[in-house]
């Protein structure tokens, strides 16, 4: 028995440790299971290790739910390190430093009544909590309630079970800045609006809810800033509706909630999407959209902590932007716009900021959800038609946050992509991105501030009141370039092509020979001075020269000419790692979040947690030394990355810091949107199905990988030997096979040549 017993531990020992790792996880049935909507809730503004809250919604839907921890209208609606939770908010939040609209909170007490948030709130702990992204349960300790919400696109089931009590109550907050009830005791319904937001929103903004309870009132009455009423309709500032029961132990009442931005029957509609679905029929049908989206990429061969990262950065991949619009009565699709408050046909979409996710997030929706995003091309269309203007930032409007005119990337990417197979009003989207390139809009950040400027010197002088000036004109160049490409497809006049081409290599007026790098000029065609490139922000955008001075896309071989050819720019790159963390604040008086994150990595100048210098790892392939560009990818998952409460590594950004991690596990990353190039860095997993939309599947095969083969020995595409540096979009999209030969030690010989190396616009 001795003997038998240590054989097993034996074996177990074995399988515990095979490749040097942890068991590995040969087969993912639910992926949903592996999703960890607390990944990056132990945030605060100080350090965001995500800066997001557990989202319970379907993917990309008009409504999410969170549990609300923060007081009203602050930014951090719910933190990991919080005790207490003082309702459930309906939430459109994309991110805490946008804040939220929309929005208003429900919440279960017991004993005696106090609608008050600080009053009502409840100590609850994560040990009593159960969060996943089509359902959220939680035990509150003060009331003796188990509160569980389940969610549709566009409505929500609340599911409340109660202790013994005559004093039961559900209070509806419908919160500050203009709000309404009315309370409907024979329907056992509530109905009202909200208008609380943070800008971007026309004058008749409204958020319209209805709620129906499955048992009779036995107590009503509304709240009208701050005082208890006893009448069932209240409008004021703060407004809000308490409903009360007398309940039995384990007595479960439920309820069924609904919103719409156009009016009180649209969210009578919208709660059809329920229809007779109990709790638990809602709940699994939620499972099984999040197995089948999730289910769409299929890993196999990666420990427990690299499954729940990748799926959990692929549930955020799949939340913004959010559908804004709603189905009327006939089933046609219309929506309220944001830009002109009238209601009018057609798809919206909205809650994402182009400077952050023209990099990954929308070209991981060109490769795997090439419809919707066709969709999101043509409620650009309507925005334009709408505002006049591409968003940059929308929320659910315009807002005027962030550079650069990166929707001109989001609107080429996709075309490029797509090569006519979807009918959208590309004519209209052509017409807002030359107009979007050569005005400055009503807001900073609409258009292209400095635009007279950029047309005239080819940059944005740092000497005329322009902020991040260098920062802008480095964007307003990449996207020309995305421009150019667009126009040629669309087959242009020559001289308009050939305008945008030449605007495109404007990123060559900044650099600065003596520190090869990018730097602030003056009007007069003078470098600033003193430069230092620690400094962050100034002529820059949340980061320095250190960031920014890879911010030319679409040439890096024009980058590496500047910088003196490969080995000094090889050089230049290897010291972004080597360089310690240094820093100067001083543009922004202190210490922002963004400093701090790149401080406390230790990964020299490196800040991933920042969207400037993510692609960065990946332009060694330009160079050929393509084994660096894998040894840091690898390095940067493992290290940035954890599926925990402090899991990301800076903001995660509408999905583009989680779609970095997806692009990065499968072998491969989206440098240049606006050209047919992924560039290739190393696959996380021993094995990758992905179901492309169009039927074709896309396999990655690395069976050899492991913590310590990380790098590729060999590379096979459909079978035969492949040295490039890059993948074609369109040969994937066609279904592929990709081999890759996994090694401890790199392979200095393979993709060193020119001809493997990705595109740069120097080399057409």
């Amino acid at each position: 028995m001795k003997k038998i017993w240590t054989n097993v531990i034996a074996l177990m020992a074995l399988a515990l440790t095979a490749n040097g790792q942890t068991q590995l996880i040969q087969q993912v049935d639910n992926p949903v299971d592996y999703v960890k909507p607390l990944m990056g809730t132990d945030s605060k503004p100080s350090m965001s290790n995500g800066n997001v809250y557990p989202a319970i919604a379907l993917p990309w839907g008009m409504n999410f739910w969170t549990p609300q921890t923060g007081t009203m209208g602050h930014g951090w609606a719910y933190t990991y390190n919080a005790d207490k939770i003082r309702g459930f908010k309906q939430t459109h939040q994309p991110s805490p430093w946008m804040n939220d609209y929309g929005q208003f909170a429900i919440m279960p007490i017991t004993g005696e009544l106090r609608f008050n948030e600080d009053e009502r709130a409840s100590w609850y702990s994560h040990k009593s909590e159960t969060v996943n992204p089509y359902y959220y349960s939680v035990y509150l300790a003060d009331h003796d309630i188990t509160t569980e919400i389940a969610p549709t696109e566009r409505a929500a089931r609340f599911r409340f079970t109660f202790p013994e009590t005559e004093n039961a109550y559900v209070i509806l907050d419908a919160l500050d800045k203009g709000s309404s009830v009315q309370v409907i005791p024979g329907e056992n319904k509530i109905i009202g609006y909200t208008t609380k937001n943070s800008g971007g929103v026309p004058d008749n903004f409204k958020n319209y809810f209805v709620i129906e309870f499955d048992k009779a009132f036995t107590f009503q009455q509304t709240f009208k800033d701050g005082e208890l009423q006893d009448v069932l309709k209240a409008e004021a500032d703060h407004t809000g509706a308490v409903i009360g029961f007398k309940t039995k132990r384990g007595e479960v009442v439920n309820a069924k909630v609904a919103s719409s931005f156009i009016s009180y029957e649209q969210a009578e509609l919208n709660l059809k999407e329920i229809g007779s679905d109990d709790f638990d029929t809602v709940k699994e049908k939620g499972r099984a959209i999040w197995n089948e989206e999730l289910g769409r990429i299929k890993a196999e061969g990666g420990t427990e902590d690299q499954m729940e990262t990748f799926y959990s950065c692929l549930y955020r991949s799949l939340l913004f932007p959010r559908k804004f619009f709603e189905y009327d009565a006939s089933g046609n699709v219309v929506h309220y716009s944001p830009y002109n408050g009238e209601v009018l046909p057609g798809y919206m979409f909205t809650d994402t900021g182009f400077w952050d996710t023209f990099r990954s997030l929308f070209p991981f929706l060109n490769l795997m959800y090439p419809e919707l995003n066709a969709q999101m091309q043509e409620g650009l269309a309507n925005a334009y038609r709408e505002s006049g203007w591409l968003p940059e930032w929308a929320s659910p409007g315009l807002r005027s946050v962030m550079v650069g005119n990166n929707s001109a990337s989001v609107v080429a990417d996709a075309y490029l992509k797509y090569q006519g197979d979807y009918d959208y009003d590309i004519e209209t989207l052509y017409e807002a991105v030359i107009h979007g390139a050569n005005n400055a809009g009503p807001l900073t950040a609409v258009g292209r501030a400095g635009a007279e400027y950029y047309k005239e010197l080819g940059y944005v002088p740092y000497d005329v009141g322009i902020n991040e000036n260098a920062a802008r004109t480095l964007e307003y160049a990449y996207d020309d370039f995305t421009i150019y490409q667009l126009a040629k497809a669309l087959d242009k006049p020559k001289e308009e092509v050939e305008l945008y081409k030449s605007r495109s290599l404007n990123y060559k007026k900044l650099f600065d020979p003596e520190t090869k790098m990018m730097r602030g000029k003056n009007k007069n065609g003078e470098f600033m001075a003193p430069f230092n490139p620690f400094k962050w922000g100034d002529a820059f955008t949340e980061g320095n020269s250190w960031h920014y001075t890879w911010s030319v896309f679409h040439d890096i071989q024009g980058l590496m000419e500047l910088m003196g050819g490969k080995e000094a720019f090889v050089n230049q790159l290897d010291q972004v790692f080597s360089l310690p963390p240094v820093f100067d604040e001083s543009y922004y008086g202190g210490v922002i979040h963004e400093i701090r994150e790149m401080q406390i990595a230790n990964m020299g100048q490196y800040a991933h947690g920042n969207q400037p210098i993510q692609h960065m790892i990946y332009l060694y392939n330009y160079a050929g030394e393509p084994w660096k560009a894998q040894h840091w990818v690898r390095e940067t998952m493992n290290r940035m990355y954890r599926p925990t409460p402090d899991g990301y590594c800076g903001d995660e950004d509408n999905g583009q810091t989680s779609a970095w991690y997806v692009f990065s596990a499968m072998g491969f990353y989206p440098v240049c949107p606006g050209t047919d190039q992924y560039v290739i860095g190393a696959p996380l997993f021993k094995k990758i199905t992905v179901k492309l939309e169009n039927g074709n599947e896309l396999v990655i095969n690395a069976p050899d990988n492991s913590s310590e083969n990380k790098y590729i020995e060999g590379l096979k595409v459909n079978g035969k030997d492949y040295s490039k540096n890059w993948l074609s979009h369109k040969e994937l999209m066609e279904g592929a096979e990709l081999n890759f030969e996994m090694s401890a030690s790199p392979n200095k010989k393979r993709g060193t040549k020119k001809g493997d190396f990705p595109y740069s616009l120097s080399n057409e």
